[in-house]
């Protein structure tokens, strides 16, 4: 199965495939468009079945993952970390969007990473509702400080108006969550066992199920927690540079946005994680190194309840 390396953006993704110790390059509009138009480049190099590696960032190729798995290729969606220090490792210097997606094909040729496997259709649903809801929260947060720099009255009823619809629609769009992961009892379980954990309500469980990949595809809660970002990354250089570690920051900034508020509540509330940070502060960590490690023990915690299928025990914590 030939590798096929793909570096996406937001309206284009560069392709490398690898055959015989050569690529094949070609760019592509990220559109269903450009899907078929990929297709009919593949089959014009009679490439058949390809294995495919994609970096696992932002939105942006979650169509195109989907239509590979759909069209029957294996798909692979790898921490860029992993990516990176790939190509440093062959000493690549050239930064451009074929490059990287030749980078990409030859990890999937040296490391044969794990199929992708996409969620189902009702979590896929929910990802949609989640992203739509948190995209009428920031209108609505935007609205509100304008309208603490507004002194026209007409001006002020205007933006007093649209912050009464976006209101409506948050409503709306909390109660048909709700009623969708109760019209699911597989989503609905795991909403509960991920509510569970102190710290953690019931728009963070959605977040979670939504927008994190299914937890069958990690082996470990240290493998989420790095395709996450959550995991510290040390910056050293000989004798002459110390810094201190910093989360690597790499993967979906939507989920570590999810649990930056939870970290906080759960810091005070939830018996684990504030021994924790308790254990932290004495080390002389920062308050920030703490939230930022308070964020990554409760995704430890909802690996942990979530393959275990048990609920929250602080003295029990499977997986973590």
């Amino acid at each position: 199965m030939n590798p096929l390396g793909v570096d996406i953006a937001k309206r284009t993704f560069a392709v490398a495939l690898l055959r015989d110790g050569k690529f094949k390059n070609k760019t592509f509009a990220n559109t269903p468009h450009g899907f078929q138009a990929l297709a009919g480049w593949l089959s014009s190099l009679d490439a058949g079945r390809v294995h495919v590696g994609l970096e696992a960032t932002s939105t942006y190729g979650e169509a195109l993952s989907e239509w590979l798995f759909a069209a029957g290729h294996r798909v692979s969606v790898i921490n860029p970390a992993q990516i990176k220090a790939f190509g440093m490792s062959l000493g690549t210097r050239n930064k451009t969007d074929p490059d990287d997606a030749r980078v990409i094909a030859r990890f999937v040729l040296a490391q044969s990473p794990p199929e992708w496997i996409p969620a189902p259709p009702e979590v896929r649903q929910l990802r949609e509702m989640v992203r739509r809801l948190d995209a009428v929260m920031a209108m609505r947060e935007q609205e509100t400080n304008r309208l603490e720099t507004v002194s026209d009255p007409m001006v002020r009823r205007s933006i007093q108006e649209h912050i009464d619809f976006l209101d409506a629609q948050i409503k709306h769009l909390r109660e048909d969550i709700d009623d969708h992961i109760d019209r699911h009892p597989g989503v609905r379980e795991q909403h509960a066992l991920i509510q569970s954990i102190p710290g953690i309500g019931s728009l963070t469980a959605s977040r979670m199920i939504g927008l994190l990949p299914p937890l069958s595809g990690f082996r470990s809660a240290r493998q989420l927690a790095a395709y996450a970002g959550l995991t510290p990354a040390r910056r050293e250089s000989g004798h002459s540079v110390r810094g201190h570690s910093a989360l690597s920051k790499r993967g979906p900034a939507d989920v570590r946005k999810a649990l930056y508020m939870p970290a906080l509540v759960a810091r005070n509330r939830n018996p684990v994680i504030h021994a924790f940070c308790q254990r932290l502060a004495q080390a002389g960590k920062t308050p920030m190194q703490q939230i930022g490690a308070a964020m990554r023990k409760l995704l430890h915690l909802i690996f942990g309840v979530v393959k275990s299928g048990r609920p929250f025990d602080p003295n029990y914590l499977p997986g973590s």
